[in-house]
């Protein structure tokens, strides 16, 4: 049995990148996976940074309704936010103890994200790789969807995992199971910004117009695509003719992506023609797409009180699941309680 555990920050605005990117994937899981799926929203990670409390309440609830609005199924597959389940920062502060300050100084991100402010970035910025670790841990998670920015953060998990189970554990009945990466079947996609082929899409680019936001209406999909930077070259017919061609590429691989298709096969029916011809095709997709998940979304978004029953659901069963782990490291690092 497989049990896949993924989070996400509740940012708010969720678009076409995370769509494509990771949620799509998670809802594909509900049906492959034989065992259980957790999806959490990383509240808790949310506040490494400057935030605005009744901002994130509502990004939190906003996540949720998209995630469903997507095809998560709560029947299925338990959604909750970290910060209805304690263990998850309980765990994160019995794991500082095994995690070495060395492991966490080579951590990319943390250096990404503070920048030349170092001193001035909180504690949480710099641990927040042991929460991580926490959150796949404590439910003994087998499988973990990475992208190419997490790996490292997962290899560290895992390293936590083996020096606990190797400190307080019996060789035969280790505390913590290692993960694995999982990678989908149908691949991570990696959607980058329609002003800049070279740059992910992201909702902190200044430009609304930079991505496709998954509350987007026809109209204001249709302009995007429409108005996204392309070059004045007309499509190859093959794959090796996008070389070089990094905005041209991005457009033509979340046609492929969306349609479920490779990149020379949406090329060998667009190839020479120019993007006057493929831009309208693309915006019809998008919006024969997304139309559903954005109609969903703003049923859902408006029914707070039904958005907080389905993340204590989640957060309940999640719990029950948590319990045993956490029981059993208290209890290997000789903690009563």
């Amino acid at each position: 049995m497989m049990r896949v555990v993924s989070g996400i920050q509740p940012t708010g605005s969720l678009h076409l990148g995370n769509y494509l990117g990771a949620i799509r994937n998670w809802v594909q899981m509900q049906q492959d996976i034989q065992g259980d799926c957790l999806y959490f929203l990383a509240d808790l990670h949310a506040i490494s940074l400057p935030h605005d409390p009744k901002e994130l309440a509502a990004n939190t609830r906003e996540m949720a309704a998209a995630l469903v609005a997507c095809g998560i199924d709560t029947d299925r597959s338990i959604l909750f936010n970290q910060a209805r389940v304690p263990a998850h920062a309980e765990l994160q502060w019995l794991l500082n103890g095994t995690a070495r300050m060395g492991w966490l100084n080579r951590m990319t991100q943390f250096k990404d994200k503070s920048g030349k402010n170092r001193e001035g970035a909180s504690i949480a910025l710099f641990t927040y790789p042991v929460l991580q670790a926490a959150d796949v841990l404590l439910y003994q998670a087998t499988h973990v969807p990475v992208g190419d920015d997490q790996k490292q953060h997962l290899e560290l998990a895992r390293d936590i995992a083996q020096k606990f189970n190797n400190d307080f554990a019996r060789e035969d009945a280790p505390i913590f199971t290692l993960p694995d990466p999982i990678i989908p079947k149908s691949g991570a996609a990696r959607i980058m910004s329609l002003r800049d082929g070279s740059a992910k899409m992201s909702k902190s680019d200044p430009s609304d117009m930079s991505r496709i936001n998954l509350t987007d209406d026809a109209d204001t999909i249709l302009q995007k695509v429409k108005k996204a930077k392309t070059d004045p070259e007309p499509l190859p017919s093959s794959a090796e003719g996008l070389e070089g061609r990094v905005e041209a590429q991005n457009l033509v691989g979340i046609y492929a992506t969306l349609a479920g298709t490779t990149v020379d096969a949406v090329l060998s029916q667009f190839g020479g023609q120019g993007f006057g011809a493929f831009k309208p095709a693309l915006a019809e997709l998008l919006i024969e797409t997304l139309g559903p998940i954005s109609a969903r979304f703003n049923d859902l978004r408006a029914d707070t009180t039904a958005l907080d029953a389905i993340l204590v659901k989640g957060a309940e069963r999640a719990a029950t699941l948590a319990a045993p782990t956490l029981a059993a490291t208290y209890q290997a690092l000789g903690l009563q309680r």
